[in-house]
Protein backbone atom coordinates (compact mmCIF):
# COMPACT_ATOMS: atom_id res chain seq x y z
CA UNK A 1 0.00 0.00 0.00
CA UNK A 2 0.97 3.38 -0.88
CA UNK A 3 0.46 6.41 1.68
CA UNK A 4 0.38 9.99 0.66
CA UNK A 5 -0.62 13.07 2.78
CA UNK A 6 -2.53 15.68 1.62
CA UNK A 7 -2.93 19.78 2.96
CA UNK A 8 -6.11 21.13 1.95
CA UNK A 9 -5.69 24.23 0.74
CA UNK A 10 -8.34 26.99 0.90
CA UNK A 11 -8.97 26.70 -3.19
CA UNK A 12 -9.86 22.84 -2.39
CA UNK A 13 -13.28 24.34 -0.52
CA UNK A 14 -16.54 25.07 -1.99
CA UNK A 15 -19.51 27.22 -1.15
CA UNK A 16 -20.94 24.67 1.25
CA UNK A 17 -17.54 24.86 3.49
CA UNK A 18 -16.27 21.64 2.52
CA UNK A 19 -13.73 20.06 0.18
CA UNK A 20 -15.11 20.39 -3.38
CA UNK A 21 -15.68 16.44 -5.02
CA UNK A 22 -14.02 17.53 -8.27
CA UNK A 23 -11.16 17.53 -5.96
CA UNK A 24 -10.90 14.19 -5.19
CA UNK A 25 -10.02 13.08 -8.89
CA UNK A 26 -6.77 14.90 -8.83
CA UNK A 27 -5.72 14.07 -5.14
CA UNK A 28 -6.15 10.43 -6.26
CA UNK A 29 -4.45 10.84 -9.69
CA UNK A 30 -1.52 12.73 -7.72
CA UNK A 31 -1.52 9.84 -5.26
CA UNK A 32 -0.97 7.34 -8.08
CA UNK A 33 2.22 8.72 -8.98
CA UNK A 34 3.82 6.11 -6.82
CA UNK A 35 2.37 3.28 -8.96
CA UNK A 36 2.88 5.35 -12.19
CA UNK A 37 6.69 5.04 -11.45
CA UNK A 38 6.47 1.37 -11.67
CA UNK A 39 5.80 1.66 -15.03
CA UNK A 40 7.41 4.90 -15.84
CA UNK A 41 10.24 5.53 -13.73
CA UNK A 42 10.84 9.33 -14.72
CA UNK A 43 7.01 10.23 -15.02
CA UNK A 44 7.90 10.98 -19.21
CA UNK A 45 4.74 11.24 -21.36
CA UNK A 46 6.31 9.77 -24.24
CA UNK A 47 7.19 7.01 -22.81
CA UNK A 48 3.59 6.39 -20.88
CA UNK A 49 2.33 2.88 -21.11
CA UNK A 50 -0.92 2.91 -19.00
CA UNK A 51 -4.22 3.87 -19.74
CA UNK A 52 -7.39 4.44 -17.79
CA UNK A 53 -10.56 2.49 -18.40
CA UNK A 54 -12.53 3.14 -15.66
CA UNK A 55 -12.65 5.80 -12.70
CA UNK A 56 -15.59 5.55 -10.17
CA UNK A 57 -15.76 7.48 -6.87
CA UNK A 58 -17.80 7.00 -3.53
CA UNK A 59 -18.37 10.12 -1.49
CA UNK A 60 -18.49 8.84 2.06
CA UNK A 61 -17.94 11.83 4.51
CA UNK A 62 -17.14 15.39 3.95
CA UNK A 63 -13.87 16.41 4.19
CA UNK A 64 -12.50 19.82 5.45
CA UNK A 65 -9.86 22.14 5.05
CA UNK A 66 -7.10 22.71 7.83
CA UNK A 67 -6.81 18.94 8.44
CA UNK A 68 -4.63 16.70 6.63
CA UNK A 69 -6.26 13.92 4.08
CA UNK A 70 -4.46 10.86 4.02
CA UNK A 71 -4.60 9.27 0.51
CA UNK A 72 -4.09 5.37 0.61
CA UNK A 73 -3.52 3.48 -2.75
CA UNK A 74 -3.45 -0.33 -3.30
CA UNK A 75 -4.36 -2.61 -6.01
CA UNK A 76 -7.22 -4.97 -5.29
CA UNK A 77 -7.26 -7.14 -9.27
CA UNK A 78 -4.37 -7.66 -10.59
CA UNK A 79 -5.09 -9.07 -13.81
CA UNK A 80 -2.87 -10.06 -17.49
CA UNK A 81 -2.57 -6.53 -18.90
CA UNK A 82 -5.00 -4.66 -16.82
CA UNK A 83 -4.88 -4.10 -12.58
CA UNK A 84 -7.77 -2.53 -10.21
CA UNK A 85 -6.32 0.68 -8.05
CA UNK A 86 -8.35 1.17 -4.76
CA UNK A 87 -8.16 4.92 -2.97
CA UNK A 88 -9.09 5.57 0.28
CA UNK A 89 -8.85 9.78 1.85
CA UNK A 90 -8.92 9.58 5.26
CA UNK A 91 -9.46 12.57 7.54
CA UNK A 92 -9.13 12.72 11.87
CA UNK A 93 -10.12 8.84 11.51
CA UNK A 94 -13.22 8.76 9.27
CA UNK A 95 -13.26 7.74 5.52
CA UNK A 96 -14.25 10.68 3.62
CA UNK A 97 -13.86 8.50 -0.22
CA UNK A 98 -13.54 5.68 -1.69
CA UNK A 99 -12.39 5.32 -5.28
CA UNK A 100 -11.73 2.48 -7.98
CA UNK A 101 -9.55 3.23 -11.32
CA UNK A 102 -9.31 0.31 -13.74
CA UNK A 103 -5.67 0.92 -15.82
CA UNK A 104 -5.02 -1.12 -18.65
CA UNK A 105 -0.85 -1.84 -19.47
CA UNK A 106 -0.92 -0.39 -23.13
CA UNK A 107 1.15 0.32 -26.28
CA UNK A 108 -0.06 3.40 -28.10
CA UNK A 109 2.42 3.47 -30.99
CA UNK A 110 0.25 -0.14 -31.61
CA UNK A 111 -3.03 0.88 -29.91
CA UNK A 112 -3.42 -2.83 -27.87
CA UNK A 113 -2.80 -3.78 -24.17
CA UNK A 114 0.46 -5.61 -23.11
CA UNK A 115 0.62 -8.28 -20.42
CA UNK A 116 1.90 -7.42 -17.21
CA UNK A 117 4.53 -9.52 -15.89
CA UNK A 118 8.02 -9.98 -15.00
CA UNK A 119 9.61 -8.22 -12.04
CA UNK A 120 6.47 -5.21 -12.50
CA UNK A 121 3.61 -8.25 -12.09
CA UNK A 122 5.75 -9.19 -8.75
CA UNK A 123 6.14 -5.49 -7.62
CA UNK A 124 2.33 -5.12 -8.56
CA UNK A 125 1.21 -8.17 -6.74
CA UNK A 126 3.01 -6.98 -3.30
CA UNK A 127 0.38 -3.88 -3.51
CA UNK A 128 -2.61 -6.53 -3.95
CA UNK A 129 -5.33 -6.70 -1.16
CA UNK A 130 -7.25 -9.40 -1.13
CA UNK A 131 -10.04 -6.64 0.62
CA UNK A 132 -10.90 -3.08 0.91
CA UNK A 133 -8.92 -1.88 3.47
CA UNK A 134 -11.36 0.32 5.74
CA UNK A 135 -9.51 1.10 9.29
CA UNK A 136 -8.83 4.13 10.48
CA UNK A 137 -5.38 5.70 10.07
Amino acid sequence: MFVRTIEPAFYDTDALGHINNTRLPAWFEWARNDLFKLFTPDLDPAKWTLIMARLDIEFHAELYFGHDVEIRTYLTRLGTSSFTVTQQAWQNGTLGARGNVILVNYDHGRKQSIPIAGELRDTLGQHLQETTVETAP
